[in-house]
């Protein structure tokens, strides 16, 4: 029986504020991704990136996962692109229905750009944000699909519509208990 909920998904699709609404709603624990390899690397993602590459991020990326996917009762935010590795996907799945997150270019692009979270997005540092967001876009589409069990367009809706959307939605997953 699953008892967790992964949620996937670009940047600006509100992964983390919602997935912390989502863990209060339903009285489970709040797991962030990238804040634990944060914790593991002793360093910001944005120096990670600088510093070690893309490469070492996603291996650091790959170990967080496995530690937190055995667990039971959580609400994991995983960071944009958990998919590109399907081991992620794989384990995650193991006791998590996952639930794919959406939002519009445009509407990516505003939350992102805003500066709100208060840190740069490592793979956003292009002269054009909108082209670079499309590009990020187009490739990572097919691994969001193939992974998700679920999905919510959040372009629209603020953080309680779309936790109480998921909530019905995962209510209706065979093997998934609330």
């Amino acid at each position: 029986m699953k008892t967790s909920i992964a949620l996937i998904g670009f940047m600006g699709t509100g992964k983390t504020v919602v997935g912390k609404a989502l863990a209060w709603k339903l009285n489970r624990e709040f797991v962030e991704l990238d804040t634990l390899i944060e914790q593991k690397a002793g360093k910001p993602i944005p120096e990670i990136f600088q510093q070690d590459g893309e490469v070492a991020f996603r291996e650091l990326e790959i170990e967080v996962a496995k530690e937190v996917s055995g667990n039971k009762n959580q609400v994991i935010a995983c960071g944009g692109g958990v998919v590109l590795n399907k081991i992620n996907i794989d384990r995650l799945k193991k006791d998590s229905v996952i639930v794919y997150l959406t939002a519009s270019p445009q509407v990516i692009l505003e939350r992102v750009s805003d500066g709100g979270d208060g840190w740069e997005r490592p793979l956003l540092k292009a002269s054009n944000k909108a082209e670079k967001i499309q590009e990020l876009l187009r490739f990572r589409k097919p691994f969001y699909e193939q992974a998700a069990d679920i999905r919510v367009n959040t372009s629209k809706l603020d953080i309680g519509a779309v936790a109480e959307q998921i909530i019905n939605k995962v209510k209706q997953v065979e093997n998934f208990s609330l």
